[in-house]
């Protein structure tokens, strides 16, 4: 009698048991997901850090020439960034700043700063593939695009979230649709695609290289190569960086762009 007693007891509180272990399971399990745009500011703020000074290549590939140029940038969040031609020796000290949404171009041989309309930001940054929309990262990922995780991909062997982004009803941007490919563990861009509202794919940039730099794991190489230009392909190679050091908004003035060396 005793024996049936304790197994009847053991029988009662077990299934509450499992209940309640299910329970804690299942609550735990919305503190492991993350939305798209907490993957996407992750993986902005490892490429950005608080500050970002660096130097970097830029070679222009054409099927018949290719140019490089050598810049040095400072970006400060979203809002502050400025880019100083050291090289070639025609174009250097050209400089560009971006304050929050306006951008200004200064030009060394004319001494004069020209602020550059909206409507430029989807043309060809000093002939390169890249846009000046994306070299001073006018539009935000974060704040100008809705976004929606879809099917998980692979891409060169790290498992990858795919991340679709649309333009918000109001957003200034020049893309109708962009899509990430974020590796999991690092939170690392390596993949990203831009389509025109058609839904047409008109780049694609493939980061690639991942090594320490600034110490942080990062994609020392991106490439940009247009589907409907063969042939043709821009690659940024960084050559150093540095991430959070001291830098104050001041620094981000049209005066300064004329004397930066």
């Amino acid at each position: 009698m005793e024996t049936k007693k304790l197994n009847k007891q053991t029988h009662m509180f077990s299934k509450p048991n499992k209940v309640l272990l299910l329970f804690i399971l299942l609550s735990a399990v919305p503190a492991f997901s993350q939305t798209a745009e907490e993957i996407i500011k992750k993986s902005e703020d490892k490429m950005r850090g608080s500050t970002l000074h660096g130097t970097m290549s830029i070679k222009t590939v054409r099927p018949t020439w290719s140019r490089e140029m050598v810049i040095n940038m400072w970006l400060k969040g979203n809002d502050y960034a400025m880019i100083l031609v050291k090289s070639p020796e025609k174009d250097k000290g050209i400089t560009y700043l971006k304050r929050k949404k306006e951008v200004w171009n200064w030009m060394p041989v004319l001494e004069k700063v020209i602020k550059l309309p909206p409507s430029m930001m989807s043309q060809s940054w000093m002939g390169t593939d890249f846009s000046n929309d994306y070299l001073v990262k006018q539009s935000s990922l974060e704040t100008d695009f809705d976004s929606k995780l879809s099917k998980d991909s692979v891409i060169d062997s790290r498992p990858c979230w795919k991340v679709v982004l649309t333009p918000k009803e109001n957003a200034a941007v020049v893309w109708g649709k962009v899509v990430l490919y974020i590796d999991k563990t690092d939170y690392l861009q390596l993949r990203n695609e831009y389509y025109d509202e058609d839904g047409v794919l008109i780049n694609l940039i493939h980061a690639y290289n991942i090594q320490k730099m600034g110490g942080r794991l990062i994609p020392t190489v991106f490439e940009l190569i247009p589907s409907d230009k063969p042939g043709n392909k821009t690659v940024i190679t960084y050559q150093s960086l540095e991430f959070d050091q001291p830098l104050e908004e001041s620094f981000f003035t049209t005066n300064n762009m004329k004397q930066l060396k």
